[in-house]
């Protein structure tokens, strides 16, 4: 990660370096999912109408010179690749046209939809990564999970995936129901032996919302203890460290020159672009007053704003029926030069590169010497960061392991509330 993402002076050049579409729609749903998705037939013509919506809404962005400096798009959901050979297809050859200056193209998969049809079409059509959602290699795992697909089902896609040509990633959760130190491990190999060149690897979170939030409400989740989920992340940085996959974000892990850009879009407070239900975006305010032209409905920006974050709630279906920017409902949040300082020294904690020496020196001048010193200093002594001698603060194992008090201690030294709208 370099300094530059941090540099105010990039502001003469197009900002809007990231683009995230979200497709809300899978076979079936999770039980530990909470995320805005739902589950739908493959031959349900909402699927078309929101695919449909998606790339209408992409022209109307190109028209406002929104999209024309986005190096990097993501497609993830939900599951994109349930949308099939034909709908997907379309959508990626959307974003292309939509993104001149595109570099890295990722979309997700499941197993039970990565067909070999589907994944020429990715490649043909320009798509550089398809990220597939594993989360095990264990049969009895995977169902305690209400995953769709087995392992033995996983392990071929992700070979056909590796043979395709395209980068390959795979998400794992660990601290789950059923799953042991020994199943964890032959997931881990199993991956590596795949020859995945990129993994992300997240514990279990066990949401209110979702069917497990539900059944362990009033129940003992021993598989999902603090200690569980410590344990089997240092397991996964040994093996895949060992592997020569090296963590660059705190739960992802890459080959040389196999991270993903558009994760690293999010950590280095780069403006991004979202669409479809639940996306989030996070723009400048001149981005913002050039996002208003076309959705007039979004409130006028408050003085001293200079950031804003935007997550789109309107439903799948008002998204089809209703696809224009205008109107569209969304919830904001709006942050001040010195709230967006912190959230950059936030974000910043969650990668491998730190925070370095240029950004310390912005927050040092803004936020007062002594404030920021006060919560180095803090963090320090806790070891949840180290001096490195570029003079940049990069996290430790016990930083990656007790990330929220290191970003709690970042983000506390703003001041004021966040404001907050919705239209």
């Amino acid at each position: 990660m370099s300094d530059d993402a941090h540099d105010p002076t990039r502001k003469n050049s197009p900002s809007v370096s990231a683009l995230y579409l979200h497709v809300p729609f899978c076979a079936r749903r999770c039980l530990y999912c909470d995320f805005p998705t739902r589950a739908a037939r493959a031959d349900d013509e909402l699927l078309v109408a929101y695919a449909r919506a998606l790339r209408l809404q992409l022209a109307e962005l190109t028209s406002l010179g929104l999209l024309e400096g986005v190096r990097t798009a993501y497609l993830g959901g939900g599951t994109p690749s349930f949308l099939g050979p034909k709908t997907l297809g379309s959508l990626v050859a959307a974003v292309h046209r939509a993104c001149p200056a595109l570099a890295e193209l990722s979309c997700e998969a499941n197993p039970d939809s990565l067909g070999d049809e589907l994944m020429a079409k990715l490649v043909d059509g320009g798509v550089t990564r398809v990220s597939v959602g594993v989360q095990s290699l264990d049969d009895a795992e995977l169902a305690a999970l209400g995953r769709a697909h087995d392992a033995t089902s996983a392990r071929r896609r992700l070979s056909a995936a590796v043979k395709s040509g395209l980068l390959v990633s795979c998400d794992l959760m660990c601290a789950t129901p059923l799953q042991t130190e020994r199943s964890w491990r032959t997931t881990l190999a199993g991956v590596i032996d795949a020859g995945v060149g990129h993994v992300s690897v997240y514990p279990l979170q066990i949401e209110e919302s979702s069917a497990f939030g539900r059944r362990y409400a009033h129940a003992e989740a021993a598989f999902n203890d603090p200690d569980v989920q410590a344990a089997r992340m240092l397991e996964a940085e040994r093996a895949l460290g060992a592997a020569g996959l090296v963590r660059y974000e705190v739960a992802s892990y890459a080959r040389p020159g196999e991270a993903c850009a558009h994760n690293l879009a999010y950590w280095t407070g780069r403006p991004y672009l979202g669409l479809g239900t639940g996306a989030a975006g996070m723009l400048d305010a001149r981005e913002y007053a050039r996002l208003s032209v076309a959705a007039p409905q979004l409130p006028e920006l408050p003085a001293n704003i200079t950031r804003v974050r935007l997550t789109v709630t309107s439903s799948p279906r008002a998204v089809a029926l209703r696809p224009r920017l205008r109107d569209l409902s969304c919830d904001l949040e709006f942050l001040t030069a010195d709230q967006a300082l912190c959230e950059d020294l936030m974000l910043a904690a969650r990668t491998s590169a730190g925070l370095g020496a240029p950004l310390l020196e912005r927050a040092r001048e803004r936020l007062g010497a002594r404030r920021l010193d006060a919560c180095l200093g803090r963090v320090l002594r806790r070891g949840l960061v180290t001096l490195r001698p570029d003079g940049a603060l990069a996290p430790t194992r016990r930083g990656w392991l007790q990330g929220n008090e290191l970003y709690g201690e970042l983000w506390g030294l703003h001041e004021g509330e966040v404001l907050g709208a919705r239209c």
